[in-house]
């Protein structure tokens, strides 16, 4: 859901007639953290089924890559309002995984609209990432409760922290790509630290 949210904010941004000449002036604070997390999260998601070990470690390595994530986001707070809105959407997301034993909640009622082999994956603890939403769920409404099927092209289940995230994601990029006419007006997060 977070890829499809780039993607649509991109193409709206170029459709108010945005560029994406800001990303090249953007300084994160602590910037070499986020490809980290992401190569890390690929290799686990590739790897959990081949590996035992690596699905074993998969809830603990996903808990600490929300946690690294989190400092990420709140160390660039300040950049815009869209950064504090997805580390408000990943906390959200973090909540719930860390109160159930480090997996995402997924309610089966709700991934009907999925293949039905993903369903039985979860089932059988398969993805290392998700689990069956059950009565004994903490905070079960945080979880991927949300169906979302026609019109949008793919069918998926998906939470109140990915909602929160993709809102934030569409604000940051949206400033970056419209709001921005001149690369001296992109902010680092240390400029705006400084202020």
């Amino acid at each position: 859901m977070v890829f499809d949210g780039i993607i649509l904010s991109i193409l709206i941004g170029f459709l108010r007639r945005g560029s994406i000449k800001g990303f090249a002036y953007l300084s994160f604070r602590a910037g070499w953290i986020f490809p980290l997390l992401l190569l890390v999260e690929i290799l686990v998601f590739v790897f959990q089924t081949s590996y035992s070990w690596v699905a074993t470690l998969s809830a603990p390595l996903f808990m600490v890559i929300y946690i690294v994530g989190l400092i990420f986001l709140w160390l660039n707070r300040k950049m815009n309002i869209g950064i504090m809105l997805l580390f408000i959407g990943v906390l959200l997301n973090f909540i719930v995984m860390v109160l159930n034993g480090g997996r995402m909640p997924v309610s089966l009622e709700a991934a009907t609209i999925l293949d039905p082999a993903y369903a039985e994956a979860i089932k059988n603890g398969l993805y290392g990432k998700h689990a069956v939403l059950t009565d004994r769920t903490l905070v079960g409404f945080l979880g991927d409760v949300i169906p979302i099927t026609d019109p949008y092209p793919k069918d998926q289940v998906i939470s109140i922290g990915d909602i929160v995230m993709n809102i934030g994601i569409f604000i940051f990029i949206q400033h970056v790509m419209v709001k921005t006419n001149h690369p001296e007006e992109v902010l680092t997060s240390t400029q705006i630290e400084g202020r």
